[in-house]
Protein backbone atom coordinates (compact mmCIF):
# COMPACT_ATOMS: atom_id res chain seq x y z
CA UNK A 1 0.00 0.00 0.00
CA UNK A 2 1.19 3.51 -0.80
CA UNK A 3 1.67 6.20 1.82
CA UNK A 4 -0.82 9.06 2.10
CA UNK A 5 1.48 11.81 0.87
CA UNK A 6 4.23 11.07 -1.61
CA UNK A 7 6.24 13.77 -3.33
CA UNK A 8 8.05 13.62 -6.65
CA UNK A 9 11.56 14.84 -7.36
CA UNK A 10 10.43 16.72 -10.47
CA UNK A 11 7.76 18.67 -8.55
CA UNK A 12 10.22 19.41 -5.74
CA UNK A 13 12.76 20.81 -8.22
CA UNK A 14 10.13 22.90 -10.01
CA UNK A 15 8.96 24.49 -6.78
CA UNK A 16 12.12 24.90 -4.72
CA UNK A 17 15.09 24.09 -6.95
CA UNK A 18 17.90 26.52 -7.72
CA UNK A 19 16.57 27.56 -11.13
CA UNK A 20 13.09 28.08 -9.71
CA UNK A 21 14.57 30.41 -7.09
CA UNK A 22 16.60 32.33 -9.66
CA UNK A 23 13.52 32.85 -11.84
CA UNK A 24 11.89 35.36 -9.47
CA UNK A 25 13.18 38.40 -7.61
CA UNK A 26 11.81 37.00 -4.34
CA UNK A 27 13.60 33.73 -4.96
CA UNK A 28 16.84 35.58 -5.60
CA UNK A 29 16.41 37.31 -2.25
CA UNK A 30 16.02 33.90 -0.62
CA UNK A 31 19.30 32.75 -2.19
CA UNK A 32 21.08 35.95 -1.18
CA UNK A 33 19.93 35.54 2.43
CA UNK A 34 21.18 31.96 2.43
CA UNK A 35 24.52 33.06 0.95
CA UNK A 36 24.84 35.76 3.61
CA UNK A 37 24.13 33.21 6.32
CA UNK A 38 26.83 30.97 4.88
CA UNK A 39 24.65 28.03 3.89
CA UNK A 40 26.53 25.13 2.33
CA UNK A 41 23.49 24.30 0.17
CA UNK A 42 21.60 27.24 -1.32
CA UNK A 43 18.73 25.22 -2.72
CA UNK A 44 17.71 21.59 -2.83
CA UNK A 45 19.35 19.46 -5.49
CA UNK A 46 18.51 16.15 -7.09
CA UNK A 47 20.34 13.21 -5.55
CA UNK A 48 23.47 12.24 -7.41
CA UNK A 49 23.58 8.58 -8.43
CA UNK A 50 27.04 7.18 -7.83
Amino acid sequence: MKRTLEGTKAKRQKVSGFRARMATSGGQEVLNRRRAKGRHKLAISAKKLA
